[in-house]
């Protein structure tokens, strides 16, 4: 969960996060890849997304595979008070199993992916999560698959 904090984005960054947030090239040289297609620099779009991530604009630079694919995967949610969903969502967010989570006007307000090598580490993360944190997570894990793009275009 990020705060309301308006974060103005340039032209080039725009342009990034628009051509690469459903695709990163498959190469031994992928940010040299993306910079050739920027008409850019390999040094400047490193210092881009290291930019753009420690203002919690991108939580992290990876595959997102299919579920049930590779390893185990479980959508999760938690019911914490809202004066904790701050501090909570930075501890979820702490784990690289995680790549991102976000706030819902619920009973459960605060829902993250998991993602494990297997179904065992899976299970170690949830509840070392509810350990950490003292807060019980509902596991609710793929039953039907039905596929959502949630890329969206940033030049609104």
């Amino acid at each position: 969960k990020q705060s309301a904090q308006r974060i103005n984005l340039n032209d080039l960054e725009k342009r990034l996060l628009d051509a690469f947030q459903r695709g990163l090239p498959l190469s031994p040289t992928p940010y040299r890849d993306m910079a050739e297609t920027l008409g850019t620099s390999e040094a400047l779009v490193l210092k881009i997304l290291k930019r753009l991530q420690n203002l919690g604009v991108i939580s992290r630079i990876g595959p997102v595979f299919k579920p049930k694919r590779i390893g185990a995967s479980t959508l999760a949610a938690m019911s914490v008070p809202p004066e904790k969903l701050d501090q909570v969502a930075s501890v979820i967010s702490s784990y690289h199993e995680v790549n991102h989570n976000y706030e819902r006007e619920n009973i459960y307000n605060l829902w993250f992916v998991v993602t494990a090598p297997s179904s065992t580490r899976l299970g170690e993360v949830l509840s070392e999560m509810e350990q950490v944190t003292g807060y019980p997570i509902l596991n609710l894990p793929l039953i039907k698959q039905h596929h959502i793009d949630l890329g969206f275009p940033l030049w609104c």
